[in-house]
């Protein structure tokens, strides 16, 4: 069982944290963080601290991981701070790893929320035993152009702000993962959306039930053998949720990958797999094929998949709090998040 956050709630301080890219702070880039805050302090009536590092821009971060690691540290430690959020992803967050006291995490738990290459912070808060969410950031989510998507906002409500079941998350209507460069030019300009086909059960039958667990697909592969990899005993009846990044691993990725999480007994022993939207829907098809390859190699046809989930690198998103218990309905093609994601 992983410690739940005590939930968030208007006027509640919230640090924003850059564990991994430290784009956010760049001079060109930095509208984009102010927007992103803005939505934090006007859509959920949040005050917003940046930590002492997380400003300090691209190249700084870069090289000092051990300041990106005190942030989060600080953050953690600071006893009017509720909640943590990530400014955005990368590609180097493991290399936090050395720097990272789970005591303090431990003894702190708070709302903490990313996606993408903060899986690896989501782990370190795993091995911690505390709950974190695998959610919006602000760089992208908080700072969508002319607005946040009401969807989004829903689920962080849902996720975050109430104690209540989080319940069924219905798929997005529309998506989008169309890239507009982050120049002010742009700010009043829309992304273009488009209609969303829903779940599809790639296979099993019935319903199954598991806690939460997963992550960026390619970013747990730096994770693997480390002392942050959970403990077997976590991957046991869980329900698997994997997504994949803007880089749209090669489809032999996803079957390499998947043999290996075979080859450790992982999959032996899930209750059920979700797997988000690939971006922009390519490989949409080929991933597919890869998944249900691997099923087969490993006897595990019978194994709940649930695909196209609107999490991950892809807008609207929902929002997974690792340890709860979800539901995966086959016969249905709903998914649901059973419990609340905080206290």
């Amino acid at each position: 069982m992983l410690i739940k956050p005590k939930k968030l709630q208007p006027g509640d301080r919230v640090a924003t944290v850059s564990p991994s890219w430290g784009g956010a702070g760049d001079p060109e880039l930095r509208w984009r963080y102010e927007q992103g805050v803005k939505r934090l302090e006007e859509v959920f009536g949040l005050e917003t601290i940046p930590m002492p590092n997380s400003l300090k821009g691209e190249d700084y971060l870069y090289k000092n991981p051990q300041a990106r690691a005190a942030d989060l540290m600080t953050a953690f430690k600071d006893e009017s701070i509720k909640g943590i959020i990530a400014n955005i992803g990368g590609e180097d967050n493991i290399r936090l790893l050395p720097y990272i006291d789970f005591d303090v995490i431990r003894e702190n738990p708070k709302v903490f929320l990313g996606y993408s290459d903060v899986t690896v912070s989501h782990l370190f808060c795993h091995k911690a035993e505390i709950s974190s969410f695998y959610g919006p950031a602000i760089l992208t989510d908080f700072a969508e152009n002319v607005e946040m998507d009401p969807y989004t906002i829903d689920m962080v409500n849902r996720a975050l702000f109430s104690n209540e079941n989080i319940g069924e998350i219905q798929p997005a209507k529309e998506w989008t993962s169309e890239h507009l460069e982050w120049i002010e030019e742009n700010k009043n300009q829309r992304r273009t959306k488009q209609k969303n086909s829903g779940y599809e059960v790639l296979q099993g039958s019935g319903v199954a039930q598991g806690h939460l667990i997963g992550g960026c697909i390619e970013i747990l592969e730096f994770a693997k053998g480390t002392e942050i990899w959970p403990d077997k005993k976590y991957w046991k009846d869980s329900i698997l949720f994997f997504e994949t990044s803007e880089e749209k691993p090669d489809p032999n990725f996803i079957k390499y990958w998947l043999r290996n999480y075979a080859a450790q007994g992982i999959l032996q022993q899930v209750n059920g797999i979700i797997f988000g939207k690939p971006q922009d829907e390519k490989y949409y098809d080929e991933y597919k094929e890869e998944i249900q390859k691997v099923m087969k190699e490993f006897n595990l046809e019978y194994l709940p998949i649930l695909y196209n989930l609107n999490f991950g690198h892809t807008e609207p998103k929902f929002i997974l709090p690792y340890g709860a218990m979800a539901e995966i309905n086959c016969d249905k093609k709903t998914f649901t998040i059973l419990e609340s994601g905080v206290e």
